[in-house]
């Protein structure tokens, strides 16, 4: 492979990488669309942010459905990061103005 077709391959994969982290985007903020619907029915009822079962599903639902090359290891940590973004996002928005310090 010449210096040239090196510089052009390396252009296509960085094409292809920039397309895939749109639809990586666009796929994020629609879960996180669900999750603010998740975090509104749990803020109605009273119910906590945190539940240690459901995220230990969602590990096993995509740890499971993982078919490579990533390994089971680095998705776990994915999602670990993930889910205390959205967990996060859920305490923000459960929070009222009146909720802090001093009322």
């Amino acid at each position: 492979m010449t210096r040239d077709e090196a510089e052009r391959t390396l252009g296509d994969c960085r094409r292809q990488i920039d397309e895939i982290d749109r639809r990586i985007l666009e796929l994020l903020n629609e879960r996180t669309r669900v999750v603010e619907r998740i975090g509104s029915v749990k803020k109605q009822q009273a119910m906590p942010v945190y539940e240690p079962k459901r995220e230990d599903e969602v590990f096993r639902n995509v740890v499971d459905n993982n078919p490579g090359p990533i390994s089971a290891g680095a998705l776990r940590r994915i999602y670990e990061r993930i889910l205390d973004e959205m967990r996060t996002l859920q305490k923000m928005r459960n929070t009222d103005p009146g909720d802090g310090p001093g009322s």
